[in-house]
Protein backbone atom coordinates (compact mmCIF):
# COMPACT_ATOMS: atom_id res chain seq x y z
CA UNK A 1 0.00 0.00 0.00
CA UNK A 2 3.21 1.88 -0.39
CA UNK A 3 2.55 5.20 -2.59
CA UNK A 4 4.29 4.90 -6.14
CA UNK A 5 6.58 7.56 -6.49
CA UNK A 6 7.04 6.48 -10.48
CA UNK A 7 6.19 9.15 -12.98
CA UNK A 8 7.23 8.64 -16.42
CA UNK A 9 10.25 7.41 -15.23
CA UNK A 10 12.25 4.38 -17.06
CA UNK A 11 11.46 1.10 -14.74
CA UNK A 12 14.53 -0.46 -14.41
CA UNK A 13 15.02 -4.68 -14.50
CA UNK A 14 15.03 -4.75 -11.74
CA UNK A 15 11.62 -3.24 -10.89
CA UNK A 16 9.79 -5.61 -13.10
CA UNK A 17 7.28 -7.74 -12.25
CA UNK A 18 3.98 -9.42 -13.04
CA UNK A 19 2.56 -11.52 -15.98
CA UNK A 20 1.13 -10.23 -19.75
CA UNK A 21 -2.34 -12.22 -18.71
CA UNK A 22 -2.66 -9.51 -16.06
CA UNK A 23 -3.07 -6.95 -18.98
CA UNK A 24 -6.44 -8.94 -19.63
CA UNK A 25 -7.61 -8.79 -15.60
CA UNK A 26 -6.78 -4.51 -15.90
CA UNK A 27 -8.45 -3.68 -19.42
CA UNK A 28 -11.49 -6.20 -18.31
CA UNK A 29 -11.79 -4.66 -15.33
CA UNK A 30 -11.54 -1.12 -16.63
CA UNK A 31 -13.89 -1.84 -19.41
CA UNK A 32 -16.82 -3.61 -17.96
CA UNK A 33 -18.89 -0.68 -16.79
CA UNK A 34 -21.69 0.80 -17.06
CA UNK A 35 -20.46 3.81 -19.38
CA UNK A 36 -19.62 0.91 -21.99
CA UNK A 37 -23.55 -0.09 -21.59
CA UNK A 38 -24.64 3.55 -22.40
CA UNK A 39 -22.36 3.38 -25.36
CA UNK A 40 -24.47 1.02 -26.52
CA UNK A 41 -27.63 2.98 -26.32
CA UNK A 42 -26.45 5.48 -27.69
CA UNK A 43 -25.21 3.85 -30.95
CA UNK A 44 -28.72 2.66 -31.13
CA UNK A 45 -30.25 6.09 -30.27
CA UNK A 46 -29.11 7.54 -33.99
CA UNK A 47 -31.07 4.99 -35.45
CA UNK A 48 -29.99 1.87 -36.21
CA UNK A 49 -31.95 -1.07 -36.38
CA UNK A 50 -30.44 -3.93 -33.46
CA UNK A 51 -28.63 -6.12 -36.17
CA UNK A 52 -26.79 -3.18 -37.64
CA UNK A 53 -25.98 -1.73 -34.03
CA UNK A 54 -24.55 -5.36 -33.56
CA UNK A 55 -22.48 -4.90 -36.77
CA UNK A 56 -21.19 -1.34 -35.95
CA UNK A 57 -19.92 -2.51 -32.64
CA UNK A 58 -18.43 -5.66 -33.42
CA UNK A 59 -16.57 -3.81 -36.45
CA UNK A 60 -15.82 -0.68 -34.75
CA UNK A 61 -14.06 -2.27 -31.83
CA UNK A 62 -12.32 -4.77 -33.90
CA UNK A 63 -11.02 -2.03 -35.67
CA UNK A 64 -9.73 0.26 -32.84
CA UNK A 65 -9.13 -2.91 -29.88
CA UNK A 66 -5.99 -3.73 -31.79
CA UNK A 67 -4.43 -0.19 -31.18
CA UNK A 68 -4.37 -0.44 -27.53
CA UNK A 69 -2.49 -4.04 -28.01
CA UNK A 70 0.42 -2.26 -29.75
CA UNK A 71 0.55 0.65 -27.60
CA UNK A 72 1.32 -1.65 -25.01
CA UNK A 73 3.72 -3.73 -26.48
CA UNK A 74 6.46 -0.92 -26.36
CA UNK A 75 5.92 -1.08 -22.08
CA UNK A 76 8.37 -4.10 -21.55
CA UNK A 77 10.78 -2.94 -24.44
CA UNK A 78 10.98 0.51 -23.35
CA UNK A 79 9.96 0.98 -19.58
CA UNK A 80 7.88 3.61 -20.04
CA UNK A 81 4.43 5.34 -20.91
CA UNK A 82 2.93 5.45 -24.16
CA UNK A 83 3.04 9.10 -24.46
CA UNK A 84 6.59 9.40 -23.46
CA UNK A 85 7.59 7.36 -26.33
CA UNK A 86 5.70 9.47 -28.57
CA UNK A 87 9.01 12.13 -28.01
CA UNK A 88 10.30 9.77 -30.59
CA UNK A 89 8.03 10.85 -33.49
CA UNK A 90 7.00 14.36 -31.97
CA UNK A 91 10.57 15.05 -30.31
CA UNK A 92 11.01 16.01 -26.26
CA UNK A 93 9.42 19.38 -26.38
CA UNK A 94 6.89 18.88 -29.53
CA UNK A 95 5.36 16.20 -27.41
CA UNK A 96 3.96 18.10 -24.72
CA UNK A 97 1.36 18.93 -26.60
CA UNK A 98 0.05 15.58 -27.14
CA UNK A 99 0.89 14.69 -23.50
CA UNK A 100 -1.79 17.76 -22.53
CA UNK A 101 -4.10 16.47 -25.25
CA UNK A 102 -4.07 12.89 -23.72
CA UNK A 103 -4.34 14.31 -20.17
CA UNK A 104 -7.87 16.52 -21.53
CA UNK A 105 -9.21 12.93 -22.70
CA UNK A 106 -8.67 11.60 -19.53
CA UNK A 107 -10.03 14.79 -17.53
CA UNK A 108 -13.09 14.13 -19.38
CA UNK A 109 -13.85 10.66 -19.06
CA UNK A 110 -12.90 11.19 -15.19
CA UNK A 111 -15.50 13.81 -14.97
CA UNK A 112 -17.96 11.96 -16.52
CA UNK A 113 -17.52 8.83 -14.11
CA UNK A 114 -17.69 11.00 -11.16
CA UNK A 115 -21.02 12.90 -12.84
CA UNK A 116 -22.28 9.86 -13.30
CA UNK A 117 -21.43 8.47 -9.88
CA UNK A 118 -22.81 11.39 -8.06
CA UNK A 119 -26.11 10.91 -9.79
CA UNK A 120 -26.18 7.31 -8.54
CA UNK A 121 -25.25 8.05 -5.15
CA UNK A 122 -28.18 10.64 -5.07
CA UNK A 123 -30.39 8.21 -6.47
CA UNK A 124 -29.76 5.54 -3.39
CA UNK A 125 -29.76 8.83 -1.11
CA UNK A 126 -32.96 8.88 -2.73
CA UNK A 127 -34.28 5.26 -2.31
CA UNK A 128 -32.99 5.46 1.55
CA UNK A 129 -35.54 8.85 2.13
CA UNK A 130 -33.61 11.72 1.79
CA UNK A 131 -35.80 13.16 -0.89
CA UNK A 132 -34.39 17.18 -0.03
CA UNK A 133 -31.55 17.06 -2.16
CA UNK A 134 -30.15 20.29 -2.45
CA UNK A 135 -26.53 22.32 -3.60
CA UNK A 136 -25.10 21.37 0.40
CA UNK A 137 -25.69 17.28 0.01
CA UNK A 138 -24.41 17.43 -4.10
CA UNK A 139 -21.54 19.24 -3.12
CA UNK A 140 -20.75 16.23 -0.15
CA UNK A 141 -21.86 13.32 -2.21
CA UNK A 142 -18.82 14.74 -4.96
CA UNK A 143 -15.99 15.53 -2.13
CA UNK A 144 -16.74 12.22 -0.97
CA UNK A 145 -16.76 10.67 -3.71
CA UNK A 146 -13.58 12.26 -4.86
CA UNK A 147 -11.42 11.11 -1.73
CA UNK A 148 -13.22 7.34 -2.44
CA UNK A 149 -11.97 7.70 -6.19
CA UNK A 150 -8.09 8.65 -4.95
CA UNK A 151 -7.26 6.10 -3.01
CA UNK A 152 -6.38 3.51 -5.94
CA UNK A 153 -4.60 6.03 -8.45
CA UNK A 154 -3.27 7.46 -5.61
CA UNK A 155 -1.10 4.11 -4.05
CA UNK A 156 0.15 3.30 -8.14
CA UNK A 157 0.28 0.60 -10.20
CA UNK A 158 0.46 -2.28 -8.40
CA UNK A 159 -2.48 -1.69 -6.41
CA UNK A 160 -4.73 -0.87 -9.58
CA UNK A 161 -3.50 -4.20 -11.30
CA UNK A 162 -5.00 -5.90 -8.19
CA UNK A 163 -8.14 -4.61 -7.67
CA UNK A 164 -8.97 -4.39 -11.27
CA UNK A 165 -8.28 -8.54 -11.27
CA UNK A 166 -11.12 -8.63 -8.58
CA UNK A 167 -13.28 -6.18 -10.36
CA UNK A 168 -13.27 -7.96 -13.20
CA UNK A 169 -14.59 -11.70 -11.82
CA UNK A 170 -17.46 -9.34 -9.65
CA UNK A 171 -18.73 -7.22 -12.74
CA UNK A 172 -19.41 -10.55 -14.90
CA UNK A 173 -21.28 -12.36 -12.68
CA UNK A 174 -23.31 -8.81 -11.84
CA UNK A 175 -23.68 -8.40 -15.87
CA UNK A 176 -24.59 -11.77 -16.32
CA UNK A 177 -27.61 -11.36 -14.12
CA UNK A 178 -28.18 -8.35 -15.91
CA UNK A 179 -28.92 -9.94 -19.51
CA UNK A 180 -30.68 -12.85 -17.93
CA UNK A 181 -33.05 -10.30 -15.94
CA UNK A 182 -33.15 -8.48 -19.41
CA UNK A 183 -32.92 -11.25 -22.20
CA UNK A 184 -36.73 -11.81 -22.46
CA UNK A 185 -37.36 -8.35 -23.00
CA UNK A 186 -35.73 -7.48 -26.14
CA UNK A 187 -37.30 -6.78 -28.82
CA UNK A 188 -34.90 -7.69 -32.12
CA UNK A 189 -35.80 -6.44 -35.00
CA UNK A 190 -34.32 -6.07 -38.56
CA UNK A 191 -37.00 -3.23 -39.67
CA UNK A 192 -36.08 0.24 -40.48
CA UNK A 193 -32.60 1.20 -39.78
CA UNK A 194 -30.36 3.70 -40.53
CA UNK A 195 -28.77 4.51 -44.23
CA UNK A 196 -24.67 3.99 -44.68
CA UNK A 197 -24.08 7.45 -43.58
CA UNK A 198 -25.20 7.19 -40.13
CA UNK A 199 -23.55 3.69 -39.67
CA UNK A 200 -20.58 5.09 -40.57
CA UNK A 201 -21.00 8.05 -38.16
CA UNK A 202 -21.94 5.07 -35.56
CA UNK A 203 -18.98 2.94 -36.40
CA UNK A 204 -16.70 5.77 -36.02
CA UNK A 205 -18.50 6.52 -31.97
CA UNK A 206 -17.87 2.83 -31.21
CA UNK A 207 -13.80 3.53 -32.04
CA UNK A 208 -13.52 6.58 -30.37
CA UNK A 209 -15.48 5.90 -27.22
CA UNK A 210 -13.72 2.61 -26.84
CA UNK A 211 -9.82 1.42 -28.36
CA UNK A 212 -9.21 4.56 -30.06
CA UNK A 213 -9.52 6.60 -26.68
CA UNK A 214 -7.78 4.13 -24.71
CA UNK A 215 -4.95 3.41 -26.95
CA UNK A 216 -2.95 6.44 -25.00
CA UNK A 217 -2.66 4.65 -22.32
CA UNK A 218 -1.24 1.08 -23.49
CA UNK A 219 2.25 1.13 -22.02
CA UNK A 220 1.17 2.84 -19.22
CA UNK A 221 0.23 -0.92 -17.48
CA UNK A 222 2.86 -3.15 -19.42
CA UNK A 223 5.66 -0.92 -18.39
CA UNK A 224 6.48 -2.94 -15.65
CA UNK A 225 6.23 -6.32 -17.20
CA UNK A 226 9.58 -8.07 -17.68
CA UNK A 227 11.84 -7.06 -20.45
CA UNK A 228 11.77 -10.10 -22.70
CA UNK A 229 7.67 -10.60 -22.08
CA UNK A 230 6.26 -12.03 -25.31
CA UNK A 231 5.15 -9.07 -27.42
CA UNK A 232 2.67 -11.90 -28.81
CA UNK A 233 0.98 -12.46 -25.21
CA UNK A 234 1.17 -8.47 -24.48
CA UNK A 235 -0.76 -7.26 -27.87
CA UNK A 236 -3.57 -10.55 -27.40
CA UNK A 237 -4.17 -9.92 -23.71
CA UNK A 238 -4.52 -6.16 -24.31
CA UNK A 239 -6.54 -6.04 -27.09
CA UNK A 240 -9.04 -8.90 -26.34
CA UNK A 241 -9.13 -7.35 -22.43
CA UNK A 242 -11.01 -4.35 -23.97
CA UNK A 243 -12.83 -5.74 -27.02
CA UNK A 244 -14.04 -8.60 -25.69
CA UNK A 245 -16.17 -6.47 -22.67
CA UNK A 246 -16.56 -3.91 -25.17
CA UNK A 247 -18.82 -5.97 -27.63
CA UNK A 248 -20.87 -8.11 -25.29
CA UNK A 249 -21.89 -4.84 -22.81
CA UNK A 250 -22.37 -2.34 -26.02
CA UNK A 251 -24.42 -5.35 -27.28
CA UNK A 252 -26.29 -5.56 -24.45
CA UNK A 253 -26.73 -1.49 -24.37
CA UNK A 254 -28.02 -1.68 -28.02
CA UNK A 255 -30.26 -4.50 -26.41
CA UNK A 256 -31.73 -2.38 -23.57
CA UNK A 257 -32.48 0.39 -26.12
CA UNK A 258 -35.30 -1.64 -27.98
CA UNK A 259 -36.68 -2.04 -24.49
CA UNK A 260 -36.12 1.82 -22.87
CA UNK A 261 -36.79 4.47 -24.87
CA UNK A 262 -34.53 6.80 -22.44
CA UNK A 263 -31.77 4.05 -21.96
CA UNK A 264 -29.41 6.57 -22.73
CA UNK A 265 -29.71 7.80 -19.21
CA UNK A 266 -28.14 5.37 -16.73
CA UNK A 267 -29.82 6.22 -13.69
CA UNK A 268 -33.03 6.99 -13.79
CA UNK A 269 -33.54 5.36 -17.78
CA UNK A 270 -31.85 2.42 -18.06
CA UNK A 271 -33.18 0.71 -14.83
CA UNK A 272 -36.48 0.58 -16.67
CA UNK A 273 -35.69 -2.71 -17.98
CA UNK A 274 -35.08 -4.51 -14.68
CA UNK A 275 -37.52 -5.42 -12.14
CA UNK A 276 -37.78 -3.29 -9.09
CA UNK A 277 -35.74 -5.75 -6.74
CA UNK A 278 -32.54 -5.53 -8.56
CA UNK A 279 -32.29 -1.14 -8.77
CA UNK A 280 -30.34 -1.13 -5.76
CA UNK A 281 -27.71 -3.30 -6.53
CA UNK A 282 -27.57 -2.00 -10.21
CA UNK A 283 -27.20 1.02 -8.79
CA UNK A 284 -24.40 0.10 -6.92
CA UNK A 285 -23.01 -1.41 -9.86
CA UNK A 286 -22.82 1.37 -11.82
CA UNK A 287 -20.81 3.46 -8.85
CA UNK A 288 -18.26 0.39 -8.46
CA UNK A 289 -17.85 -0.14 -12.14
CA UNK A 290 -17.66 3.98 -12.58
CA UNK A 291 -14.75 3.80 -9.60
CA UNK A 292 -13.02 1.32 -11.63
CA UNK A 293 -12.69 3.22 -14.92
CA UNK A 294 -11.63 6.35 -12.97
CA UNK A 295 -9.12 4.76 -10.79
CA UNK A 296 -7.78 3.50 -14.80
CA UNK A 297 -8.34 6.82 -16.15
CA UNK A 298 -6.66 8.77 -13.04
CA UNK A 299 -3.61 6.82 -12.70
CA UNK A 300 -2.46 7.46 -16.19
CA UNK A 301 -3.89 11.51 -16.58
CA UNK A 302 -1.19 11.71 -13.78
CA UNK A 303 1.52 10.09 -16.24
CA UNK A 304 -0.15 12.70 -19.14
CA UNK A 305 0.57 15.54 -17.34
CA UNK A 306 4.20 14.87 -16.76
CA UNK A 307 4.48 13.95 -20.25
CA UNK A 308 2.92 17.52 -20.96
CA UNK A 309 5.93 19.04 -19.52
CA UNK A 310 4.07 19.54 -16.29
CA UNK A 311 6.99 18.87 -13.63
CA UNK A 312 5.84 17.60 -10.65
CA UNK A 313 5.45 14.86 -8.88
CA UNK A 314 3.05 11.87 -9.90
CA UNK A 315 1.29 11.94 -6.72
CA UNK A 316 0.65 15.66 -7.06
CA UNK A 317 -0.48 15.23 -10.49
CA UNK A 318 -3.51 12.29 -9.61
CA UNK A 319 -4.93 15.23 -7.07
CA UNK A 320 -4.26 17.97 -9.02
CA UNK A 321 -6.32 16.14 -11.77
CA UNK A 322 -8.85 14.71 -9.22
CA UNK A 323 -9.67 18.40 -8.21
CA UNK A 324 -10.21 19.81 -11.43
CA UNK A 325 -12.83 16.85 -11.83
CA UNK A 326 -14.97 18.02 -8.86
CA UNK A 327 -15.18 20.98 -10.56
CA UNK A 328 -15.90 19.85 -13.83
CA UNK A 329 -18.52 17.74 -12.12
CA UNK A 330 -20.21 19.96 -10.10
CA UNK A 331 -20.97 22.24 -13.19
CA UNK A 332 -21.88 19.30 -15.18
CA UNK A 333 -24.61 18.18 -11.74
CA UNK A 334 -25.76 21.11 -11.60
CA UNK A 335 -26.29 22.12 -15.41
CA UNK A 336 -28.16 18.88 -15.96
CA UNK A 337 -26.49 19.36 -18.79
CA UNK A 338 -24.47 16.16 -19.28
CA UNK A 339 -25.34 13.98 -21.98
CA UNK A 340 -24.90 17.02 -24.57
CA UNK A 341 -21.41 17.30 -22.82
CA UNK A 342 -20.92 13.81 -22.98
CA UNK A 343 -22.11 13.47 -26.94
CA UNK A 344 -19.90 16.50 -27.50
CA UNK A 345 -17.02 15.38 -25.68
CA UNK A 346 -16.88 11.67 -27.38
CA UNK A 347 -17.34 13.58 -31.24
CA UNK A 348 -14.39 15.49 -30.79
CA UNK A 349 -12.11 13.09 -29.50
CA UNK A 350 -11.33 12.09 -32.74
CA UNK A 351 -9.93 15.05 -33.98
CA UNK A 352 -6.76 14.47 -32.29
CA UNK A 353 -6.58 10.83 -31.21
CA UNK A 354 -6.98 9.67 -35.17
CA UNK A 355 -3.90 11.67 -36.38
CA UNK A 356 -2.39 10.75 -33.47
CA UNK A 357 -2.93 7.28 -33.80
CA UNK A 358 -1.28 7.46 -37.56
CA UNK A 359 1.72 9.32 -36.39
CA UNK A 360 2.29 6.49 -33.33
CA UNK A 361 2.48 3.13 -35.68
CA UNK A 362 3.81 4.99 -38.50
CA UNK A 363 6.77 5.95 -36.43
CA UNK A 364 6.34 2.28 -34.51
CA UNK A 365 6.64 0.56 -38.05
CA UNK A 366 9.83 2.74 -39.49
CA UNK A 367 11.51 2.36 -36.45
CA UNK A 368 10.68 -1.89 -36.15
CA UNK A 369 9.41 -1.02 -32.24
CA UNK A 370 12.72 -0.22 -31.68
CA UNK A 371 13.51 2.68 -29.27
CA UNK A 372 16.12 4.50 -26.92
CA UNK A 373 14.25 4.53 -23.86
CA UNK A 374 17.46 6.72 -22.01
CA UNK A 375 17.48 9.26 -25.16
CA UNK A 376 13.59 9.71 -24.82
CA UNK A 377 14.03 11.61 -21.56
CA UNK A 378 17.54 13.35 -23.10
CA UNK A 379 16.13 17.25 -23.54
CA UNK A 380 19.42 18.37 -24.92
CA UNK A 381 20.44 18.60 -28.95
CA UNK A 382 22.33 15.30 -28.40
CA UNK A 383 19.76 13.09 -28.16
CA UNK A 384 18.58 11.19 -31.47
CA UNK A 385 14.83 12.56 -31.03
CA UNK A 386 15.51 16.01 -30.71
CA UNK A 387 14.54 17.31 -34.09
CA UNK A 388 15.10 21.48 -34.27
CA UNK A 389 14.71 22.94 -31.40
CA UNK A 390 13.44 19.97 -29.21
CA UNK A 391 10.60 19.54 -31.77
CA UNK A 392 10.66 16.87 -34.81
CA UNK A 393 8.54 19.04 -36.89
CA UNK A 394 7.88 15.69 -39.85
CA UNK A 395 5.73 14.88 -36.09
CA UNK A 396 3.88 17.83 -35.67
CA UNK A 397 3.10 18.68 -39.55
CA UNK A 398 1.80 15.29 -39.63
CA UNK A 399 -0.27 15.63 -37.00
CA UNK A 400 -1.93 18.85 -38.03
CA UNK A 401 -2.39 17.40 -41.15
CA UNK A 402 -4.64 14.46 -39.70
CA UNK A 403 -6.33 16.89 -37.84
CA UNK A 404 -7.58 18.93 -40.78
CA UNK A 405 -7.95 15.59 -42.40
CA UNK A 406 -10.38 14.72 -39.53
CA UNK A 407 -12.11 17.96 -39.57
CA UNK A 408 -12.98 18.14 -42.88
CA UNK A 409 -14.64 13.73 -42.58
CA UNK A 410 -16.02 14.00 -39.10
CA UNK A 411 -19.66 14.00 -38.10
CA UNK A 412 -20.49 15.00 -34.71
CA UNK A 413 -23.42 16.94 -32.57
CA UNK A 414 -20.61 19.72 -31.86
CA UNK A 415 -20.19 20.48 -36.09
CA UNK A 416 -20.30 18.40 -39.40
CA UNK A 417 -17.05 18.69 -41.83
CA UNK A 418 -17.56 19.80 -45.17
CA UNK A 419 -16.21 16.70 -47.03
CA UNK A 420 -18.75 14.53 -44.49
CA UNK A 421 -22.04 16.95 -45.42
CA UNK A 422 -20.73 16.43 -49.12
CA UNK A 423 -21.28 12.60 -48.72
CA UNK A 424 -24.35 12.59 -46.68
CA UNK A 425 -23.26 12.58 -43.65
CA UNK A 426 -20.95 9.63 -43.95
CA UNK A 427 -18.05 10.01 -41.15
CA UNK A 428 -14.66 8.46 -42.25
CA UNK A 429 -12.54 11.19 -39.90
CA UNK A 430 -10.94 7.96 -38.12
CA UNK A 431 -9.91 6.46 -41.48
CA UNK A 432 -8.77 10.27 -42.56
CA UNK A 433 -7.29 11.66 -39.54
CA UNK A 434 -4.64 8.09 -39.47
CA UNK A 435 -4.47 7.74 -42.60
CA UNK A 436 -3.23 11.63 -43.59
CA UNK A 437 -1.01 11.61 -40.27
CA UNK A 438 0.82 8.04 -41.04
CA UNK A 439 1.49 8.38 -44.59
CA UNK A 440 2.49 12.63 -44.31
CA UNK A 441 5.09 11.35 -41.23
CA UNK A 442 6.20 8.49 -43.42
CA UNK A 443 6.97 11.09 -46.43
CA UNK A 444 8.65 13.65 -44.19
CA UNK A 445 10.76 10.77 -42.27
CA UNK A 446 12.99 9.93 -45.19
CA UNK A 447 16.40 9.01 -42.80
CA UNK A 448 16.92 5.71 -41.80
CA UNK A 449 15.70 5.47 -38.54
CA UNK A 450 18.15 4.53 -35.71
CA UNK A 451 17.65 0.75 -34.37
CA UNK A 452 18.44 -0.28 -30.84
CA UNK A 453 19.46 -3.53 -29.88
CA UNK A 454 16.88 -5.23 -27.57
CA UNK A 455 19.06 -5.12 -24.34
CA UNK A 456 19.42 -1.37 -24.97
CA UNK A 457 15.84 -0.36 -25.34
Amino acid sequence: MAVEQRGIELVSPQERYGRPRDLLFLWSGTTLGIFTLVYGTVVVSLGLSFPQAVAAIVIGNLLAFPLVGLTSLQGPAVGTSTMAVSRAAYGPKGARALGFFGWLNMVGFEAGGMVLITFAALALLDKAGVHDQGIGLKVAVILIAALIQLVLPLVGHAAVMKAQKYFTWVFVAMFAIMAVLIGPKVEITASGGADFATFTAAVALVMSCGGLSWAPLGSDYSRYLPQNTSRKAVFGYAALGGFVPYVLLMTLGAAVATVVKDAGDPISGLPGALPGWFTVPYLLLAMVTLFAVNTTDLYSSGLNLQAAGINVKRWVAVVADLVICVVITYVAVVSDSFNTMLNTFLGLLIIWLAPWAGVYLSDWLRRRGSYDGAALFDESPASPYWGRGGIRWSGMAAQVAGMIAAALCINSTAFVGPISEAMGGADFSIFAGAIVAGITYLALERRPAMQVAPDAA
